[in-house]
């Protein structure tokens, strides 16, 4: 069998192309941080993790074309080898400083981080516990590893406490969860999850992704719980708040010690350029200079929550700007979404096997009332087709297939 032949037969994200309801791989041609410019119109940016909104700032640009004028576009190597700049180094120290930690080891991107943790750390003999909800970096870190892989239900404690326990004697225990799950919005149950870790004999890693730069002045959702002492590791992306491209992991200065010569993420993968790192330390410093960037953004989300409640649209259990919306399917979410587009608003449309279907939308400190009014005044007068709290949640078959089905019908093309 050849093994393309899987390819000749791909045919459904083509025939969705073809119908004017493709959602993915949008070609913006401007981007000021709450507005895109998609083709010829300006749209309300909804989709975004620029909780911040710092891409646009003037003196996080101005830091990336510094570096670059300095260092050039790019490091050809490894930070192993020829990659390191001081700018990496200086980076870690801040992000160790911010974080109250001893160390920390900067990566090419956040995805890599986690993969290049998770599998120096567990080896063949050890188990590694992931959360349901945690992001696919996190489970193809535990795969890399050749550890074995135990995955528990959504904040289930006693599903966890009851997985350890299991584990023989002798055996590595590595409990992985996200901070803030970037398909719900809530937080994980840190507390709960650090007393059975600490029970257990398990370490723990957060990613706290979408908790740096939200939480207890940006400083995460470890910090947030009154815990980061008690959390081994956290690890975080720049492509967020940082408003940059890259990842790193903090925790102690052995362990990080010992990672920066065990990951082969960091190790076989070119370092973050000259502008994404000055880019990312520049906005690390804004942060600390301005943590009300971090409680408007709360307060955006707090706003839309309420908004949304008074037009009867659930914004599901979210606690942080990441609000999402539950749709009624695939289909019906892809219709809603080209709709909201033809109305101004930005929106990621989430599809199985990702999450069952919804609309996710996430909110900037630098987004206006005059914004957040719109994308109310839009997705109230579509209220319908939300469902609603006391609703179950609809799974129907893989997303780009089901567009397939709409191409078909040709229910929602558009000229």
């Amino acid at each position: 069998m050849d093994i393309f032949s899987k390819v000749s037969g791909y045919t459904a994200a083509r025939d969705a192309m073809a119908a004017g309801i493709y959602p993915y791989f949008l070609p913006l041609t401007g981007n000021e941080g709450t507005t895109v410019t998609l083709g010829d119109r300006e749209l309300v940016m909804c989709g975004s993790n620029n909780y911040l909104g710092l891409t646009a700032d003037p003196r996080v640009k101005q830091a990336a074309i510094r570096a670059v004028e300095q260092f050039g576009t790019s490091c050809t190597g490894s930070r192993f080898l020829n990659g390191n700049l001081a700018l990496h180094d200086q980076l870690e120290a801040e992000l160790a400083d911010f974080y109250g930690k001893p160390a920390a080891a900067v990566i090419s991107t956040g995805y890599q981080a986690n993969l290049g943790t998770i599998s120096a750390l567990a080896g063949r003999d050890d188990v590694v516990f992931a959360d349901r909800a945690a992001h696919a970096s996190i489970v193809d870190g535990g795969r890399l590893s050749d550890a074995k892989l135990r995955r528990f239900r959504h904040n289930d404690i006693p599903a966890l406490d009851r997985a350890l326990a299991a584990v023989p004697d002798g055996a590595g225990k590595l409990v992985v969860v996200d901070g803030v799950y970037s398909m719900e919005g809530d937080l994980c149950a840190l507390p709960e999850i650090v007393e059975v870790c600490e029970r257990r004999g398990a370490r723990l890693v957060v990613d706290d992704a979408h908790g740096l730069g939200v939480l207890d002045k940006g400083r995460g959702t470890c910090s947030y719980f009154g815990l980061t002492d008690r959390v081994d590791l956290i690890t975080v992306t720049f492509s967020k708040s940082l408003a940059s491209l890259g990842g790193a992991v903090v925790g102690d200065e052995d362990v990080i010690h010992y990672l920066k010569h065990h990951a082969r993420s960091l190790i076989f993968s070119a370092s973050p350029t000259p502008a994404s790192a000055a880019s990312a330390l520049a906005a690390l410093r804004i942060l600390r200079e301005e943590p009300w960037r971090a409680e408007r953004a709360q307060q955006n989300a707090e706003y839309m929550r309420a908004g949304l409640g008074q037009r009867g649209i659930s914004p599901g259990e979210s606690a942080t700007p990441v609000i999402p919306l539950r749709t009624r399917g695939t289909i019906e979410t892809i219709v809603l979404w080209r709709e909201l587009i033809d109305a101004g608003v930005y929106t990621n449309p989430v599809l199985p096997p990702a999450a069952s279907p919804r609309l996710r939308l996430s909110f900037m400190a630098t987004h206006t009332t005059e914004h957040l009014d719109r994308v109310l005044d839009a997705l109230g007068a579509r209220a319908e087709h939300f469902l609603a709290d006391d609703e179950p949640d609809v799974d129907d078959g893989y997303a780009v297939e089901a567009l397939a089905e709409l191409a078909y019908s040709g229910a929602a093309a558009r000229p």
